[in-house]
Parts: C-alpha cells; sequence; structure tokens
C-alpha cells in the first residue's frame, strides 16, 4: 500500500488501498467460514481455493456467457446486480472507476458511471461489500460458539 499512497493521487490510492483490505478481509471471513463448517482441513482448504478460483474466474465466465446468450436484450440493469454478486468485480468496478477509465469496462460503463460514480452508488457498494464481509465472519463465529469443543 505504501507504493499506491505515494505515486497515486490521494482518492483513486485511496480507493485502490481500502478495495484491497476489503477484499482481503472478505476472502478471510470467507475461509474462516468454510473451515468452521468443516471438520476436515484438507476440505476447508480445498473449499476456500475452490471459492476464491470460482469468484476470480468461474463467475466471470458465467457472466460473459450470458451476456453473449442474451445478447439481443438491455442487460445494463441486469449487470448492476450481478456485479453486486461478486464482491471482486464490484472492487473492480469501483477502483476502474476512481481511475476514470471506465472505457475498459465496455458497453456497461456508461450504466456503471451513472450507478456508481455518484456518491450514493459509491456508498451502497461499500455497503455491499461490507456486508460480504461481515456476513460470512458473523455466520462462523456463531457456528464457532455452538460448537462442541
Amino acid at each position: 500500500a505504501i507504493p499506491i499512497l505515494l505515486y497515486a493521487p490521494f482518492e483513486s490510492g485511496g480507493v485502490m488501498v481500502m478495495m484491497g483490505l476489503l477484499i482481503t478481509l472478505i476472502f478471510v471471513a470467507i475461509a474462516l467460514l468454510a473451515s468452521v463448517l468443516t471438520r476436515d482441513k484438507a476440505k476447508g482448504i480445498g473449499i476456500s481455493i475452490m471459492l476464491w478460483f470460482y469468484f476470480t474466474l468461474i463467475f466471470d465466465g458465467i457472466v460473459l456467457f450470458l451476456l453473449f446468450q442474451f445478447m439481443d436484450y438491455p442487460m445494463e440493469k441486469p449487470m448492476l446486480i450481478v456485479s453486486a454478486l461478486n464482491p471482486i468485480d464490484l472492487a473492480r468496478v469501483l477502483i476502474l472507476l476512481k481511475l476514470d477509465i471506465s472505457a475498459l469496462m465496455g458497453a456497461t460503463s456508461a450504466v456503471f458511471k451513472d450507478f456508481f460514480g455518484s456518491y450514493w452508488g459509491m456508498s451502497l457498494a461499500v455497503s455491499i461489500l461490507l456486508l460480504w464481509a461481515f456476513i460470512p465472519l458473523w455466520l462462523s463465529l456463531r457456528r464457532f460458539n455452538r460448537r462442541d469443543l
């Protein structure tokens, strides 16, 4: 985070650091939930890695497949909802909007810029990311406290 804060402008660098910290917190919470749900350590690690793999690669492939299948229909508004279902995509959209390179997002960049570019949209996206962090953490703590050790 130090090079980003030294060489990037304050607003875009701060957003990049904040998104990196949120994504780290989200996947630690998901890994904690996976480890609490299973008794076997190897199975818990495997579930955590598969969930990370799903959110980083497979989810985007499924979204692209659906976009190509429904190419004739307006898919901009459903893409707002779909982007909230993946914390990595949501953080990526926020970073791209703050870096002012939203042209890299393709056809839906105008809708994303209109929605997530405002203060309300940015605060909604950050609150969704916080929910992505706190719901698995809360579920795992609840399950851990109920477990008979």
